[in-house]
C-alpha cells in the first residue's frame, strides 16, 4: 500500500513541478501571460514563479549570481526530488531509507522556507506551491514511517 501511495505523490509532484516549469517558461516568454492558477492579484502562481525565489530557492542569487549553473528553477529541483523518491522507494535496506528520509527532510525544509517567502514575502498565495508542499509533508510522513520501520527490524543492504 506505501508503494501504491508513494507512486501517487510521487507522479502528483512531478506533475506540479513540470507545470511550475512551463508557467515560468510561459512568463518568461510573454510577460502578459496568466496561468490558470491566477486567481487575482494576490493569488498568483505566475507572479512567484516568475520572482527570484522561483529560482534556487531564492537563495543561490545573492550568493553566486543569477547566471550561475545552480539556479535553477525550483520546479527542475523538485522534479529531481520526486524523480529520487520513486526510484529510491522501492529499494529496501538502511543507506535507501536515510537517503528517502534526508531527502524529505530538505523537502520540507525548502516548503517551510519557500512558504513563509510566500506570506512574509510576496504577500501571496500560490496553490501550485501549497499542494506541492502538501505532497513533500505526506512523503516526510511516509519515510519517516519507513524509517522507523527499517530502524525496528533492519533488513539486508
Amino acid at each position: 500500500m506505501a508503494g501504491v501511495l508513494r507512486a501517487v505523490l510521487c507522479v502528483a509532484g512531478a506533475a506540479l513541478s513540470l507545470y511550475a516549469l512551463h508557467v515560468e517558461h510561459q512568463a518568461a516568454k510573454d510577460p502578459s501571460y496568466r496561468a490558470a492558477c491566477d486567481l487575482g492579484p494576490s493569488v498568483s502562481c505566475t507572479r512567484v514563479f516568475s520572482s527570484r525565489w522561483g529560482r534556487g530557492l531564492g537563495l543561490v542569487e545573492p550568493v553566486l549570481g543569477g547566471d550561475s549553473a545552480l539556479n535553477v528553477p525550483n520546479g527542475a529541483i523538485g522534479l529531481l526530488f520526486y524523480l529520487l523518491q520513486g526510484l529510491l522507494g522501492p529499494c529496501r535496506g538502511r543507506v535507501a531509507a536515510v537517503a528517502l528520509l534526508g531527502t524529505s527532510v530538505a523537502s520540507a525544509l525548502a516548503s517551510l522556507w519557500l512558504g513563509a517567502v510566500l506570506l512574509f514575502g510576496l504577500g501571496d498565495l500560490c496553490l501550485v506551491c501549497l499542494s506541492t508542499y502538501g505532497v513533500n509533508l505526506a512523503l516526510l510522513g511516509l519515510n519517516l514511517r519507513g524509517w522507523r520501520g527499517q530502524r525496528i527490524s533492519p533488513k539486508t543492504e
